[in-house]
């Protein structure tokens, strides 16, 4: 991201935070997809996250970062989404999922396995985005979601498992 436009953002004005929101929205939108099913709830964090964003900008030193850092208010907002809304329940259940439940559409591999996301519980799904995608460490993850090491851990085992349940399932 270019300096001069995040300092005109620091300075509130309207189209450079127009341009910014252009460049972002898409890997944005990206990253609370990965979290969150529901399309109102991804608006809402996308909404959440642009609005911490551009009030908070000033707090951003290093330009060069902004990407990584909007990232990060991506996610913990997805995350605090999902705290408040009840949603994140750790979960060693089975779940079955049928061929004909995940649909035949003939897309490339990453979006198949960013779309078999969607088929874990929302702990699972949410430890192996942090984890695996993200690349936070356990102990990180487990203070992010009030959970123990182990806890992230197991659910990030559990996670894989599915995904490779789900691939074999899928012949992807």
């Amino acid at each position: 991201m270019e300096r001069e436009l995040l300092l005109e953002c620091q300075r509130n004005d309207r189209n450079a935070q127009r341009k910014v929101y252009e460049q972002m929205a898409g890997k944005l939108y990206s990253v609370c997809k990965r979290y969150l099913k529901r399309d109102e709830d991804i608006e809402e964090a996308m909404a959440d996250t642009f609005y911490k964003i551009f009030t908070k900008i000033d707090q951003l030193h290093q330009p060069e970062i902004f990407e990584a850092w909007a990232r990060k208010i991506a996610v913990n907002e997805c995350l605090q989404k999902l705290r408040t809304a009840k949603h994140l329940h750790i979960s060693f259940e089975e779940n079955h999922v049928s061929n004909s439940d995940m649909g035949t559409e003939d897309i490339s591999f990453e979006k198949d396995i960013l779309s078999l996301l969607n088929f874990l519980p929302e702990g699972c799904r949410a430890i192996f985005n942090l984890f695996a995608i993200e690349g936070y460490p356990h102990k990180e993850i487990a203070t992010m979601l009030s959970i123990s090491e182990g806890t992230s851990k197991s659910q990030l085992n559990f996670a894989r498992k599915k995904l490779q349940e789900l691939l074999v399932n899928q012949n992807i």
